[in-house]
Order: structure tokens, then sequence, then C-alpha cells
């Protein structure tokens, strides 16, 4: 009994030492996810508090590197390549770095998203994009450091960042006409070759309509003759609706194709078939 009181101590002692208290962080994370146009903008940042204390020009000092937060670095995302205030930008997360001065802030994107605050060695070839923004004054002083992505058009919005009663705004655009006018491109050209192949074989798959499947995987064909696994599918939808001579001729046609690009796995399956279909070899 006593060596099993023992144990238990002991069990009680590990589990009191490897617990985790639970409790708010002083400076909680944020996550804002935003679409501008067709393009998603996504920040990650802490959010410290004024709590009293005077703001830029003393806890953050003016003309000095500042994370920009708190915590690890505030980051942002960009789902799209975009153009960041006169720069372009390809899409991808970037730590965002300001220097900010009484009238003027410095905001930089950073390559490197790595750093729990500044980076111990900065380096400028690591910089994608520098601008200079003007301050605004709030009217209504913000308790909590903000991020935000606001001032929304079809074609870009503001990166804004609030604290105190200071504001900056940095604009950036995105490429909604690029991708609205490919996308009208894509649906007015009709369905590419995949798209007919994806529905010929779901129709054959589900046993439907197969002299439609056979206008869709004919379709598919057309646009990509070399395709040795578009031929073997034809061959499959002909077969099963009955015609065993074009089925015969596509499987063949797959054969040959599927043999020049070194394919064995439809090589054999093209093969197997024609056998099974009595096609003389």
């Amino acid at each position: 009994m006593k060596k099993l009181l023992f144990v238990l101590s002991l069990m009680l002692v590990a589990t009191t030492v490897n617990a985790q208290i639970e409790a708010p962080q002083p400076s909680p994370s944020a996550k804002t996810v935003q679409t501008v146009g067709l393009t998603e903008v996504t920040l990650d940042y802490s959010r410290p508090a004024k709590r009293g204390r005077d703001i830029f020009g003393d806890l953050v000092p003016f003309e000095t590197l500042w994370r920009t937060g708190a915590n690890a670095n505030s980051k942002i995302t960009f789902s799209d390549d975009v153009n960041f205030a006169g720069t372009d930008v390809k899409a991808g997360t970037y730590a965002v770095f300001t220097k900010p001065g009484k009238k003027e802030w410095t905001v930089m994107l950073y390559s490197d998203t790595s750093n729990w605050g500044t980076p111990g060695k900065w380096d400028d070839s690591k910089v994608v994009a520098t601008t200079t923004v003007e301050v605004s004054k709030l009217k209504n002083a913000q308790e909590s450091w903000t991020m935000a992505i606001n001032e929304l058009n079809m074609d870009g919005a503001h990166l804004q960042m609030m604290w105190d009663e200071t504001m900056v705004a940095v604009p950036f655009t995105v490429p909604t006409a690029a991708k609205t006018q490919a996308s009208i491109d894509k649906v007015m050209a009709g369905p590419a070759a995949n798209d007919y192949y994806s529905a010929a074989t779901f129709y054959l798959d589900a046993n439907k309509d197969l002299p439609q499947a056979h206008q869709w995987i004919t379709k598919a064909v057309e646009a990509n003759p070399d395709a040795f696994w578009m031929h073997r599918r034809k061959s499959l939808i002909e077969a099963k609706m009955g015609n065993k001579s074009a089925a015969i001729a596509s499987a063949k046609t797959s054969l040959e194709l599927a043999k020049k690009a070194k394919n064995a796995d439809y090589v054999k399956l093209n093969e197997d078939s024609l056998k099974e279909w009595g096609a003389k070899m």
C-alpha cells in the first residue's frame, strides 16, 4: 500500500511539473483574411495594448526599425502578384517592417519571415518593396495595435496600421482585370480537352448516356491527339457502346502512342483489350 501511494505521489508531481497554465497573452495574436477583387490578402500579427503609455516617439522610438507589432514578425500574404505602392511584388508571404517617424513612416516588405522581432542582421537584398507614407491623426485613439485591409475597391485596397492616435496607410493594387479577362477567355473558348475527358470518364464510369460521353471524348482527342490515355478511354466507351471495330482502332492508336511515350502500363492495358476484342495484332 505504501509503495502504491509513493508511485501515485510521483505521478502527481510529474503531472504538476508538465502542466502549463493557460492565461491571456499581453499581445494576443490576430489573423485577418480579406478578399480584394479576386486576390486573397492575409494579415498575421500580434496586438500590444497602449495601457496608458506614450507610444510613438517613446515606447516605439522614431526613425528606428520596428517589428510593427509584438512577438513574431507581422506578416502579410498575397495570393497573387500585386503592386505594393508602386513596386511589383510576387505572390507570397512577407514580414512587414517599419521605421515610424513624426510625419512619415517608411514601410518595408521583407522576404525573410522567420525572425522574432527585427532581424539580427538586416539584409537589404531581402527587401522586396519599400515606400514612405504620411502619418494621419485618428479622431479616436486606438487602444490596441491594429492592422487592416480597408478602402477596398475592385482593383486594390490600403494596408492600414493604427495605434494610439496614429494611422498610416499603404495603397496596393491587385490583378483583378487580368484574372477576370483570363476567366472570360477560358469560359468563352469552351471546355478544354481535360474537361471533355473528365466528363466522358464520369459518364463511362456511371454508365450514363454513352453517346454523349463519346462526343466528349472525341473532342478531347481532337484537341490533344497525342494523349494515349484519352484514346484509351475512347476505346473503352466505344467497346461499351458495342462498336468493337471503332474500339479496336482507338486502342491501336493508344497502344502506338503509349509505346512512343514508353508507358508500359498503357501498353499492357491496350494489348490486353485488343486481345479480348479479338483484334489482329
